[in-house]
C-alpha cells in the first residue's frame, strides 16, 4: 500500500488549524473521500463502456477498478492536449 507524505509551510499549517481541530484527520479524510469518488466514477464509466459494447458486467467495485482498461489521468490529459493541438487556432480569422 503506497504511503504519501506532505509538507506544509508554517503559514499553511496555521491556515489548516483555522479550519480543523485535527489537521492530519482532515487531510486523510479529504484524500480518502476523493479516492472514493474516483472509484465510483471509474465503475460508472466502466459499466457504461461495457453496456455500450453489449458486454457482460461482472465483478466487485474493487475488481473493476483493479482490472479496468480505462485511461488514467495522464493518458486523458495527453489525449486532450493532442485534440487541442489538432484544432485550428481560435485567434486566426477564417475566410
Amino acid at each position: 500500500m503506497p504511503t504519501y507524505t506532505i509538507e506544509l509551510t508554517d503559514v499553511e499549517q496555521k491556515g489548516m488549524e483555522y479550519i480543523s481541530t485535527d489537521v492530519e484527520f482532515w487531510i486523510q479524510n479529504a484524500v480518502h473521500e476523493r479516492a472514493r469518488l474516483a472509484v465510483e466514477e471509474m465503475v460508472r464509466d466502466h459499466i457504461n463502456d461495457m453496456m455500450a459494447k453489449g458486454e457482460a458486467i461482472s465483478g466487485t467495485k474493487e475488481d473493476i477498478v483493479m482490472t479496468t482498461k480505462l485511461p488514467n489521468a495522464n493518458a486523458r490529459n495527453e489525449a486532450a492536449m493532442e485534440k487541442m493541438m489538432a484544432m485550428p487556432n481560435a485567434h486566426q480569422q477564417r475566410p
